[in-house]
């Protein structure tokens, strides 16, 4: 479902990383590396949202190099600090996502999934009203709202408390039965907890 060979990237003079390749199916794997690495890059290019120097990415078998759209329609994307337009309530965030992905799950399996994220009374908030850890819940729950074949998370536990963080490992557990969900953490309780195979940034796996 995942799938990136030769990734190289670099800014000025650093070198961020090269020559990454790495293949995986459904199942839960966390990416391992010290602080100003490269995750998050890596992570924003799996997801379209950095261009990488050399290389190429399959989500789902679709090239994002290729075919971007169908690539980038193929995965969920939950970045670091999570903010989409300030003024955007939560309602109209999940309410955006489904019509865009066109997904067969409706907004009420989100509305209920957000509900045990504790999110219920936060929804028609505006995202610049809301907390760190509650537009983190947020994009977790648009996550959940498709059926997209890869997710990919930048620190999804940042900013959660003991019940959200519940929630986040059974639902990376469903998820993974037939998914892909790539995720960067420094908590190894969590990760082991969602049952994740964790690969070395500097030496990545090259196959599940």
């Amino acid at each position: 479902m995942l799938r990136f060979e030769n990734l190289c990237k670099r800014y000025d003079e650093r070198i961020l990383f090269q020559g990454l390749h790495f293949s995986t199916g459904s199942g839960c794997v966390a990416l391992d590396g010290e602080s100003g690495s490269g995750k998050s890059t890596l992570l924003g290019i799996l997801a379209g949202t950095i261009e990488a120097d050399r290389g190429e990415v399959w989500i789902g078998g679709h090239s994002l190099r290729d075919s971007p759209v169908e690539a980038r329609s193929a995965v969920a994307y939950i970045p670091e600090d999570c903010m989409t337009y300030p003024d955007q309530t939560g309602r109209g965030w999940l309410e955006g996502i489904a019509s865009t992905r066109k997904t067969a799950l409706t907004l009420v399996h989100a509305l209920e999934l957000a509900d045990r994220f504790g999110l219920t009374t936060h929804l028609d908030k505006r995202f610049e009203q809301m907390s760190f850890g509650t537009r983190k819940k947020m994009f977790l729950t648009a996550a959940a709202l498709s059926d997209v074949s890869v997710v990919v998370a930048d620190e999804p536990v940042g900013g959660l408390d003991a019940a959200a963080r519940a929630v986040l490992i059974d639902l990376f557990k469903t998820l993974s039965k037939s998914r892909t969900v790539f995720f960067s953490s420094y908590d190894v309780d969590f990760s082991r907890a969602c049952e994740a195979r964790t690969i070395s940034f500097a030496e990545p796996a090259r196959n599940a």
